[in-house]
C-alpha cells in the first residue's frame, strides 16, 4: 500500500540556526466527536500554497482528513505579493475567510492578507492589514483561532528590524464581526522569542499551544489558562517522535475523537500527520499524506458536517457488492470475509453467508457495525477482516466499528475503520482487509461496495 521546491523562508532560517516514535494508543476517554449522522458527511477543506509556487493556492477536500483530492487548482491569487501559510475558518456569517503571509521570505513583510469565499472555490481579495508593531520586519504565518466565547483571533509570528530572523508569537483580536478591524498585537508570554508557527486549540479552560522552536527545529508543546499566557512549555526536543526540521503544525479533531496534527517536513519537501488519543500526550508515528505530500505546503483545516453522505439504515439486512467487480460479494468463509462470485444459482448456504445485518456501531452509535447470521461481528484483526463473537471489550467494539464514507459509484459506500482513521475495508486478492488509503483511484474503487438486497 502506498500512494523544484520554491525558495523557502525556512531554508534561510535553517541555514542561520545555531546549531522513538510513540505507538498509537487508545484509551477509554469518551470521544469528543462522532461519526456524521446517517445521510450526512464529514468534510475537511485545506487551502495550501504549493511547493512549486507561493503565489497561488489550491483547494483540496477530504471526507477522512487523509485522502485529500483537488477541488480547484490556483483557486486564489492575490492582486499583489504572495500567498503563503494560509489559515482558513468558516465564520458565523457563512463565509470562509483566509489570512496569509503576503510576501516571500526574502522580503520584508509587514502586512497579513485577507480573502473571502462563499463556496471555498472562488475567493475575493479583501485587504492587507498592517500589523502595528514598532520596527516590524516580518509578520509571518497568521493562524486563525476562535475562542470558546466566539471571539476571533489571529496568532501571528513577528520579528523586528533589530533581529529580523527571531520571531515571537502575538495575538490580534477581531474588534468587529466583519473581521476588518483588529486589536493591537499582544505577545503570547511564556512561549518566548525564536518561536514560529504557533497554533492554538482550547479544551475546557486550557489553551494548548504547538509551536516551532527555531533554535532546535522541533515542534514544542505548552499550555496556559489564558490565551495570551503565560504558557508553560512542557514538551521539547523530539518528545512526540516527529523528528526535527518540522513546522507549520495544525490540528483538527477526527470523527472518532482523536486529534490529528499536520506538519510540514520542509527539509524533505514532505507533509505528515500524526494522531493522539490521550489529549496530546502520545502520538502515532508520522505518516506522509497520500497524493499531496510534496505538493501542498503549510495549511490549516476546516472541518464541517454537510448533507449528502451515505444513507445506510441500521437494523437492516444487506448484501455488499463490489463496486469494481460487480459479480463478487462479501461472504463469510471460515470466519474470514472474502469476495467470491455469488449468483442466483449459488447455494442457500453461500447466499446466507453473503447476508449481513447492519447495526448501530458498537463503539459509536452514529457509526455502524456488521453482524453475520450466526450473531458474530465483523472486525479487523491483524488488519484482516473476520467475524468473531463480541467479547464486550472496548478494543473489540472499536475493531468492529466503521464509519460510512461516500464510495466511487452511485449508491456505493466505503467503510473507514473507527480506530485506524484513513484505513478502509478493501478487497485485495478477493480477501477483505483493513488497509491505509494510498490516495489512488484504484484503492477507492477496491474499497467501495454497494449495499443491495440481501441474498439470504
Amino acid at each position: 500500500m502506498t500512494p523544484h521546491p520554491a525558495p523557502s523562508r525556512r531554508t534561510l532560517l535553517r541555514a542561520m540556526a545555531a546549531a522513538p516514535a510513540a505507538a498509537l494508543l487508545l484509551n477509554d476517554t469518551p470521544a469528543l466527536a462522532a461519526a456524521p449522522p446517517n445521510g450526512s458527511a464529514t468534510r475537511y477543506t485545506i487551502v495550501p500554497f504549493l511547493n512549486s509556487d507561493d503565489g497561488t493556492v489550491n483547494v483540496y477536500q477530504s471526507d477522512d482528513a487523509t485522502d485529500f483530492r483537488l477541488l480547484r487548482a490556483s483557486a486564489y491569487t492575490p492582486p499583489a505579493g504572495r500567498i503563503r501559510d494560509a489559515s482558513v475558518i468558516k465564520h458565523t456569517d457563512g463565509y470562509y475567510y483566509a489570512t496569509y503571509t503576503t510576501h516571500t521570505w526574502q522580503d520584508p513583510s509587514t502586512t497579513i492578507g485577507f480573502a473571502r469565499s462563499a463556496d471555498r472555490l472562488n475567493w475575493t481579495f479583501l485587504y492587507d492589514h498592517p500589523v502595528p508593531i514598532a520596527n516590524l520586519s516580518r509578520a509571518w504565518a497568521p493562524e486563525f483561532f476562535v475562542d470558546s466565547d466566539g471571539s476571533v483571533h489571529i496568532i501571528v509570528s513577528c520579528s523586528t528590524t533589530n533581529d529580523e530572523w527571531i520571531f515571537t508569537p502575538y495575538a490580534l483580536r477581531a474588534t468587529n464581526s466583519a473581521l476588518t478591524s483588529w486589536s493591537s498585537p499582544a505577545p503570547l508570554s511564556g512561549i518566548g522569542a525564536n518561536h514560529i508557527d504557533t497554533y492554538l486549540v482550547k479544551l475546557g479552560s486550557t489553551y494548548h499551544a504547538f509551536t516551532k522552536n527555531e533554535t532546535t527545529k522541533y515542534i514544542e508543546y505548552g499550555t496556559a489558562s489564558s490565551l495570551t499566557g503565560p504558557y508553560t512549555i512542557s514538551r521539547t526536543g523530539d518528545w512526540a517522535g516527529w523528528g526535527s526540521y518540522r513546522e507549520g503544525p495544525a490540528l483538527v479533531q477526527l470523527d472518532n475523537g482523536a486529534w490529528r496534527l499536520f506538519f510540514d517536513a520542509y527539509g524533505e519537501a514532505r507533509y505528515y500527520y500524526s494522531d493522539s488519543y490521550d489529549t496530546f500526550t502520545t502520538w502515532s508515528p508520522p505518516t506522509a499524506l497520500p497524493s499531496i505530500s510534496g505538493t501542498a505546503r503549510h495549511f490549516t483545516v476546516v472541518k464541517e458536517t454537510v448533507t449528502g453522505g451515505p444513507t445506510l439504515p441500521r437494523d437492516t439486512t444487506r448484501s455488499f457488492q463490489s463496486a469494481n467487480y460487480p459479480t463478487r460479494y462479501w461472504q463469510q468463509q471460515s470466519a474470514l470475509l472474502n469476495l467470491p462470485v455469488v449468483t442466483a444459482t449459488s447455494t442457500t448456504t453461500d447466499k446466507q453467508a453473503s447476508t449481513f445485518t447492519v447495526t448501530t456501531g458498537l463503539a459509536d452509535p452514529t457509526a455502524i457495525s456488521f453482524r453475520d447470521t450466526s450473531g458474530n461481528y465483523l472486525r479487523h484483526y491483524d488488519f484482516r477482516a473476520r467475524f468473531d463473537a463480541n467479547n464486550g471489550t472496548t478494543t473489540f467494539a472499536r475493531d468492529a466499528t466503521f464509519i460510512p464514507r461516500t464510495g466511487t459509484t452511485p449508491g456505493s459506500v466505503r467503510f473507514e475503520s473507527y480506530n485506524y482513521p484513513g484505513h478502509y475495508l478493501r478487497h485485495y486478492a478477493y480477501q477483505l482487509r483493513v488497509d491505509r488509503t494510498d490516495g489512488t483511484g484504484l484503492f477507492r474503487q477496491d474499497s467501495s461496495f454497494v449495499p443491495v438486497t440481501a441474498w439470504g
